[in-house]
């Protein structure tokens, strides 16, 4: 899974003198194109003060992390080491002067904000809340920051601070700092931050979704160094594909390896249940007792004597049990003698020696209850020999089609797109009446990435950290799922695939999936 969450509201608060003459400490700049983040150090003057005086700003932000709720009772457990989320601002360049070798530090916020209608960057004369001493308006009253600038921080749980410093998230770990950080080393950068644990302490509910406080860090707001004007895009922005996100990884794809079980590897089997055409589990008995949790029912895989029992559970992702699927895990060693005698006459042997002889065994496969009186489905399953070879450096020819694709999309759709390998270099000749369907190609490491088909720019990468963009395989191929939110209105997009098998890295331009989104 991957995902673009896009700001709901942003601005910038700032302490700036104006014209030598007042602090605009009450102006708002919540419509503004960009987000500039500045300390200025003896620039101005006031009327009666000497020289020395501070200039700031900070970059107030909120997302809408819904999406992501609505999917932690399913396919999304954000406890997960594959769960993964980044900050990211990009970076405006308009011929200003910049800062460089500065650290850039983000809190998440103990109270909500306004982002305001304001606009003017020069001169700060739109008033709305909220601004450097306003952070919001109830009614007609002004609800005000517990310290100017949003500035009063203190530990989680505290109801009287502006940010949240610390805590403990009751993850074993005790108090620890809830702030994460960058060093701006050139001051063109755009900032990436990982912000994985407060997104998740945000979705348990231990941390409050107001957003996040951006800001210099530490004595870098109060030093005696000018810093002027490292400035991000905003969500108001008129190109789209610089606003603030916040990029979600997370490796929920299946693997299914019916079509591709090897002995001596371990691999996983699949069973789907559904009820007039919705995924629902099993009910059994007369009573229908629904079939569910860990270790509910048995695949059993028989070969004239041989057999072989293997316990399997409702398909979990993290601690979210599927509805209506079922899967097994296990490995069937080439070696194993156990009961082979007596699928041959007289003669002692292995598994191996039958799958050396005829490259691959098909087993009858039996899904049934824990008791093996009650059975579900009956099926096959085809355990063929690794393969093996020369040393060979060759990469393999391979033809990738997306075989659903549309020409357009709504923007609030959520894609299954199917993609089938043919291998072009196959020399296999099959002699039948009947009409042939043909088999896709099985790979495990297969991922996709989205790019805009008129400015070639990569708006989803190839993300292999997380697995975030890992195709998913079963019997018939490999797929993947979409969420148009991510994508931009009124673009064209084509999906690209890479393909990592015996060591080498193949990546395909052309699948024939090209298609807009549309609102």
């Amino acid at each position: 899974m991957y995902k673009i969450l896009k700001a709901t509201k942003d601005t910038y608060i700032a302490d700036k003198i104006i014209n030598n003459k007042f602090r605009a400490t009450d102006a708002n700049v919540g419509l503004a194109a960009t987000l500039d983040l500045f300390k200025l150090y003896s620039e101005s003057t006031l009327p009666g003060t000497s020289s020395g005086l501070n200039e700031i700003s900070r970059l107030l932000i909120k997302f809408d992390l819904d999406p992501l709720r609505a999917l932690t009772g399913s396919i999304l457990d954000y406890t997960r080491s594959s769960f993964n989320c980044k900050l990211q601002l990009f970076d405006v360049i308009g011929g200003q002067t910049i800062p460089s070798n500065f650290k850039v530090i983000v809190f998440p916020l103990s109270q909500s904000f306004d982002e305001g209608r304001g606009r003017d960057i020069v001169s700060f004369e739109d008033l709305d809340s909220c601004n450097f001493i306003t952070a919001s308006a109830s009614g007609n009253t002004a609800v005000n920051w517990f310290l100017s600038g949003a500035n009063k921080q203190g530990v989680l749980g505290s109801t009287n601070i502006d940010i949240i410093s610390s805590g403990n998230l009751s993850d074993g770990n005790g108090v620890v700092n809830l702030w994460q950080s960058q060093l701006f080393t050139l001051g063109t950068e755009d900032l990436s931050i990982d912000i994985t644990t407060l997104v998740s302490a945000t979705l348990a509910s231990q941390i409050p979704d107001h957003g996040f406080r951006i800001s210099f860090s530490g004595t870098q707001e109060t030093d005696t160094s000018t810093r002027f004007v490292k400035r991000f895009a905003s969500r108001h922005s008129t190109n789209t594909r610089i606003r603030p996100r916040i990029v979600v990884a997370y490796d929920d794809s299946t693997r299914d390896d019916t079509a591709n079980f090897f002995f001596d590897i371990t691999g996983s089997v699949f069973l789907n249940n559904f009820h007039r055409g919705a995924p629902a589990n099993i009910v059994s008995g007369t009573s229908a007792t629904a079939i569910s949790g860990n270790d509910c029912l048995v695949l059993r895989l028989v070969s004239g004597s041989y057999q072989k029992v293997i316990t399997g559970s409702q398909q979990a992702i993290g601690t979210n049990f599927v509805t209506g699927v079922y899967s097994a895990s296990f490995a069937i060693s080439s070696y194993d003698t156990s009961d082979v005698d007596k699928l041959a006459v007289g003669v002692t042997a292995s598994l191996r020696d039958y799958v050396v002889n005829s490259g691959s065994i098909t087993f009858d496969a039996f899904w049934a209850s824990l008791d093996n009186r009650i059975g579900y489905l009956t099926s096959s399953l085809t355990l063929k020999a690794n393969p093996r070879s020369f040393f060979s450096n060759v990469e393999k020819r391979l033809n990738i089609n997306v075989t659903n694709s549309r020409h357009a999309y709504k923007s609030t759709e959520n894609v299954k797109f199917r993609v089938f390998a043919e291998l072009i270099d196959d020399d296999t000749v099959v002699f039948k009446k009947s009409p042939i369907v043909a088999q896709s190609s099985i790979f495990s490491q297969m991922y996709y990435r989205v790019v805009d088909f008129n400015s070639n720019d990569t708006v989803i990468p190839f993300e292999r950290t997380y697995g975030g963009t890992l195709l998913s395989t079963d019997n018939d191929g490999m797929y993947f799922s979409l969420d148009m939110t991510s994508l931009d209105v009124g673009r064209t997009y084509e999906l690209q695939f890479l393909i990592i098998d015996r060591g080498i890295e193949m990546i395909f331009e052309d699948s024939g999936a090209r298609f807009k989104v549309e609102a």
